[in-house]
């Protein structure tokens, strides 16, 4: 998986007919484009809608449940709704107060961003119970996931690091997908569509990696600082090609 291609789209953004049916009477203002032209809108009745072609990696079906089962533990957005058509999905979830890490405000404050996403990570795995996690993100789960789309993995990422400590990975840590309220607290997560069970520093490798992409260098370390682990450099290197290559 590369880098995602994503940013805030223009204002005069082309609505789906879908997502206006969705909106019904409330106002729309476009928040997201991913890299595969999936949107989101943010309604002024306090609702989020996503929009995006089907693909076969994750699907907002998947988020739906994960979202459902991980709310038990942890502060996520609530579904309000989720569909399919033959080309298309979406999902409406309640809105969320506080801000992205990645919000104008905190990529001003990209210290205090940081450490937030690191310690909100770790309270995430510390939470979600892994015996009661019916899904996987496991190494050969994420390689058999990889074939199916047509990926060929490297032969020599088919033999992962031991374990370190096994827990309920987000499954995209990317900084953006961590809310922070007034006090630069990390208090929710969002977008858990590939949440599952895995070894805790493939959450860490990517989140870590992620910073360099919002904030700039010099940040990763920082941010496995708040986690509360010492940077384990092999298996950060590991997931992190593995993330590149599925």
């Amino acid at each position: 998986m590369s880098v995602p291609v994503a940013r805030i789209p223009a204002s005069d953004t082309s609505v789906p007919e879908r997502v206006r049916e969705l909106a019904g009477s409330a106002a729309l203002v476009p928040v997201w484009e991913n890299g595969i032209g999936g949107l989101t809108f943010h309604t002024d009745d306090g609702r989020f809608i996503k929009w995006g072609p089907r693909q076969l990696e994750t699907t907002m079906r998947d988020e739906a449940e994960r979202a459902r089962w991980a709310s038990a533990w942890t502060r996520v957005p609530m579904v309000r709704a989720q569909g399919e058509d033959g080309a298309h999905e979406w999902l409406v979830t309640t809105a969320l107060p506080g801000l992205s890490a990645v919000d104008p405000h905190w990529i001003a404050r990209p210290e205090t961003a940081v450490r937030a996403v690191g310690a909100a990570l770790r309270r995430l795995h510390d939470a979600l119970p892994v015996a009661e996690c019916p899904w996987s993100w496991g190494v050969d789960e994420r390689i058999r996931n990889a074939a199916a789309r047509g990926v060929i993995v490297p032969e020599r990422l088919r033999d992962a690091p031991p374990i370190d400590r096994l827990v309920v990975c987000h499954g995209d840590a990317c900084v953006p997908n961590t809310l922070l309220d007034d006090a630069g607290r990390g208090f929710a997560h969002v977008d858990l569509a590939a949440l599952g069970t895995a070894d805790r520093w493939a959450d860490i490798a990517v989140a870590s990696m992620s910073t360099t992409w919002n904030y700039g260098p010099g940040y990763e370390d920082l941010l496995i600082e708040a986690y509360g682990v010492d940077p384990d450099r092999d298996r950060l290197a590991y997931y992190r090609d593995l993330w590149d290559a599925t």
